[in-house]
């Protein structure tokens, strides 16, 4: 099935998502993903098996509010191109585009600090400020959620790219996952952000407790954990 329209013009905030291309979360083929809590968007030249996909050509420019129908119905929708990147700009361009950070703080006894918010366990993470590197933003936003010092961050563990309805306008946020070290030390959590909790929680447990977490946050524990 086709989701184009009439080939228009790209919004100006292109250059700005190009800037981030060496952040962005393409795989070794080429593909790309996009969560919408737990349901997903793929841009790729080869359709996963059981995914719902839809063709994307050069000729015609991709309709934002058909996808998110198709999402919405679905669950699982492969946009299908010969240049996955592409495809995915020209979406991104639909949606106002967001930076953020944040990450796992790890004590020196391998315990981690997870955040618990809106009935789920979390990390912390959030807005990157105007001039601040990927990595300053993650260990503040720990600092500010937690209560947590951190005392170094290690490294990059992963980047998602993350779209949603905020109070009605579409935003895709690109988020940037560290490894961070921290002492041990009581948490306090930012109630105001909507977190209820703030826990170090042992390594045996992490399993348990993402479960019922976004895919995002599985796959940051993915590859602190490989």
């Amino acid at each position: 099935m086709n989701a184009t329209t009439q080939k228009t013009t790209l919004p100006d905030d292109l250059p700005r998502i190009i800037a981030m291309r060496d952040m962005l979360p393409v795989e070794s083929d080429g593909s790309i993903e996009i969560s919408f809590g737990n349901r997903m968007l793929r841009f790729s030249s080869v359709a996963p098996e059981g995914w719902f996909a839809v063709h994307h050509t050069d000729a015609e420019s991709i309709s934002r509010a058909k996808i998110v129908l198709f999402i919405d119905t679905y669950k699982r929708v492969v946009v299908l191109s010969a240049d996955p990147l592409a495809s995915f700009y020209e979406f991104a361009c639909q949606e106002a585009w967001v930076e953020a950070a944040g990450g796992i703080v790890e004590s020196d006894a391998g315990e981690v600090v997870m955040i618990r918010r809106n009935e789920r366990w979390d990390l912390p993470k959030g807005h990157r400020e105007m001039g601040e590197e990927f990595s300053e933003c993650a260990a503040r936003e720990a600092m500010e959620e937690t209560g947590a010092k951190v005392d170094s961050v290690e490294r990059l563990l992963v980047t998602t790219l993350h779209s949603y309805n905020f109070y009605g306008k579409w935003e895709l946020k690109l988020t940037a996952w560290y490894h961070m070290r921290g002492k041990k030390q009581p948490l306090t959590p930012q109630t105001e952000e909507g977190i209820i909790c703030a826990e170090w929680i042992a390594r045996q447990e992490i399993k348990e407790k993402i479960k019922g977490s976004f895919p995002t946050i599985q796959r940051v524990f993915d590859a602190f954990l490989e």
